[in-house]
């Protein structure tokens, strides 16, 4: 009976995971590739349309403000609407607003139009954190979460090439710059992906067609015994998470460490750019390395995490291995050290997404988790809005990329002591083979 309970978990999880992972990951992939392409278009916008590396940062930065503005709305209408139609939503209209970047002029429009976008995309990274609590149990989570969220860092490894070889080969095509059809090619695809959402998803194992009686009621079994530890008064009441302890020390963690994320995923291209004298698609080429090592390294970190049951060694560890590197990458004496460390700043500072995300996704349930994991998110987008503005700003005061990297590096060891001092129980070891094993 064991042998038969043990091959039902196992072939339902894989089910499930081959599933849905997949659409999550070409989610991921054009959120970020929408966000982040900013940085390549910059090596020919900023100069077109008249924007200093501080009005560049800001307008990077005042994304994050509108993200903040609904994200918690956001968040909560995903549980009540549904994950099928909501996802969808955010899918449909950031991919038009990213699309429109195409037609920025000055630095008005460019700040509206990144305002707008974090206003459409808000909601979506916490809504698929939430969709996960739906369908993986705890001991499966991180590995689903990586599946995913790898593609962030496939978009940046991806994104660099493919960018810059649109903004060189499509330049003056129609009478528009290389830059406008950038936005315009890697725009339109999210709105065609928002209607592969509203067709395709699934909203919860009970409305599975494609698993097996059997497997729907073992994994609402197995989801229901687990979220009723968590059923208590409270965790219904979406303000509860501001009082939360959890909560704010999950935030400011977080917070930290998108200083150095957005900060390093934004100014990449234009911080490699200024090791030497490069075309943009050697820039491309060499700002894809750092994001590759960290999709290696997300794979690696978020499969022993779930193999030993421990999150937080595993998160503070990952942040203080990117603290060293790119305070070695300030400081190095040529540009062969520098780009090295970036590399490796790469690897760790992605390593703990799917880490923080899982320890975020754990914490309460119901309406309850989708108010919490919301409040966590709009609450570290504290370091989306200062990384950024913070470089460029530092970049114009000081005429290089030192002192702003070496902040990035304090706010690394920042997160990282946190992750160590959080009070969170080990989850369950996974023993059996994971999806995709």
């Amino acid at each position: 009976m064991a042998v038969e309970q043990g091959s039902l978990e196992q072939e339902t999880m894989r089910r499930v995971y081959w599933r849905l992972v997949p659409m999550m990951f070409g989610a991921m992939f054009f959120n970020y590739l929408d966000r982040i392409n900013i940085g390549f278009a910059a090596l020919r916008m900023n100069q077109d349309i008249g924007l200093t590396p501080a009005q560049f940062g800001f307008g990077a930065s005042v994304f994050f403000a509108g993200y903040m503005v609904l994200e918690v709305p956001s968040n909560l209408a995903l549980h009540r609407f549904g994950p099928r139609v909501w996802i969808a939503r955010i899918l449909l209209s950031w991919g038009l607003v990213a699309a429109l970047m195409a037609f920025v002029w000055n630095a008005a429009s460019f700040y509206s139009l990144r305002f707008l976008l974090g206003v459409a995309e808000a909601g979506f990274l916490p809504g698929l954190a939430v969709y996960v609590t739906y369908w993986f149990p705890a001991a499966y989570r991180a590995r689903a979460v990586g599946g995913y969220i790898i593609a962030g860092q496939v978009a940046a490894v991806i994104g660099g090439p493919v960018s810059t070889t649109l903004m060189t080969y499509c330049n003056g095509l129609l009478g528009f710059q290389g830059w406008q059809w950038m936005f315009i090619l890697e725009g339109v695809p999210t709105m065609v992906l928002g209607l592969v959402f509203l067709a395709a998803l699934t909203e919860r194992p009970a409305n599975a067609a494609w698993l097996t009686p059997e497997q729907r009621d073992w994994l609402e079994d197995r989801l229901a015994r687990e979220r009723a530890p968590l059923e208590t008064a409270d965790s219904h009441k979406w303000w509860a998470a501001a009082s939360d302890g959890r909560a704010w020390a999950l935030a400011i963690l977080f917070g930290c460490a998108l200083i150095g994320v957005y900060g390093l995923l934004i100014w990449l291209p234009l911080i490699i750019k200024s090791l030497g004298n490069l075309t943009d698609i050697e820039v491309g080429l060499l700002s894809a390395i750092p994001p590759f090592l960290g999709v290696v390294g997300t794979l690696i970190v978020s499969w022993s995490s779930d193999r030993t049951g421990d999150r937080k060694k595993h998160l503070a560890g990952v942040y203080a291995l990117a603290a060293v590197a790119i305070a070695i990458s300030a400081v190095a004496p040529n540009a062969a050290i520098a780009y090295a460390a970036l590399c490796i700043t790469g690897l760790g500072i992605n390593s703990g997404n799917p880490l923080f995300w899982s320890i975020s996704a754990s914490l309460t349930t119901g309406v309850a988790a989708a108010a919490s994991i919301a409040f966590v998110n709009t609450v570290a987008q504290f370091g989306g809005l200062v990384g950024p503005w913070m470089i460029g700003w530092v970049k114009d005061s000081t005429g290089s990329f030192a002192a702003a990297l070496l902040t990035i590096a304090g706010a690394l060891v920042v997160a990282s002591v946190i992750a160590l001092a959080l009070r969170i129980n080990k989850v369950p070891r996974m023993t059996r083979p994971a999806p995709g094993e």
